[in-house]
């Protein structure tokens, strides 16, 4: 089985520089963007939150503004029409279901090297998408 190039890759966004540049490690690996599969993943609203109860901000908002964002970063890197989705709930299983859905056959994501108490408290996105996927995950590390 050869490492190149790849017919789908997953590459969760949280917009971070580390996560740019799993970006640009992604695309290395296939032969064309189309092959690119951009996932970010928003958390969910609370219900008590003043944003939800004056009725300001709302899930189908708040995802096209992430898109949005997206979009207009890949623009200024001259990275256009790469598939963009948008979820909402716990990122590591979020984006190992995505990838699935995908059929993909690799997932590159950026990890932030947290600290041991911290990864042992919060757990790390980078380690449940390990965990979770269906296929190989790539994890770069700084």
């Amino acid at each position: 089985m050869s490492w190149l190039p790849r017919k789908t890759v997953v590459i969760p966004i949280d917009f971070s520089d580390d996560s740019f540049a799993a970006l640009d490690t992604a695309l290395e690996l296939v032969d064309n963007p189309q092959h690119l599969r951009i996932i970010h993943v928003l958390p969910i609203l609370i219900p008590n939150d003043p944003g939800v109860i004056w009725e300001m901000v709302d899930d189908p908002g708040r995802a096209d503004h992430a898109a949005e964002a997206l979009r207009k970063q890949l623009a200024a890197q001259d990275i256009e029409n790469i598939p963009i989705e948008i979820r909402f709930g716990e990122p590591g299983h979020q984006i190992a279901a995505f990838a699935e859905e995908q059929h993909a056959e690799l997932i590159v994501v950026s990890s932030r090297g947290q600290s041991k108490l911290s990864r042992l408290l919060l757990g790390s996105v980078a380690e449940k998408v390990v965990r979770l996927a269906h296929c190989p995950v790539l994890v770069l590390k700084k």
